[in-house]
């Protein structure tokens, strides 16, 4: 008898760390794809691809971006709903970043340092 419910209790605690897993704090695809973001807007300010107008409204998406992502965290759990929010974000964020690239304006190319 004893054996036996050590064992249920075995599965519960495997189960529900299974739970705890799927649901943690840790963002490690957004955080890539932020830094990914983030050289993109680089290379448009260098390249003179972006204005400087440009590149400050893209900053600050960015910053809005990451400013969710910390209240996403801050319970402790980013759940599903939060985890497709921010993507979604960052999608919009992109196709922002790549029609600021592609648009007709234009800057002086960043002077290398």
């Amino acid at each position: 008898m004893n054996t036996r419910r050590i064992s249920s209790l075995s599965l519960i605690a495997l189960f529900t760390s299974g739970v705890a897993l799927a649901q943690s704090n840790e963002t490690p695809n957004l955080d890539k794809r932020e830094a990914r973001q983030q050289q993109r807007i680089s290379q448009g300010i260098k390249s003179g691809q972006l204005t400087p107008a440009e590149a400050a409204n893209l900053e600050a998406r960015e910053a809005k971006l990451n400013a969710d992502e910390a209240r996403a965290k801050a319970d402790g759990v980013v759940t599903k709903k939060e985890r497709a929010r921010l993507q979604s974000e960052a999608n919009r964020d992109s196709k922002a970043i790549h029609r600021k690239k592609h648009n007709a304006r234009t800057a002086p190319p960043a002077r290398p340092e």
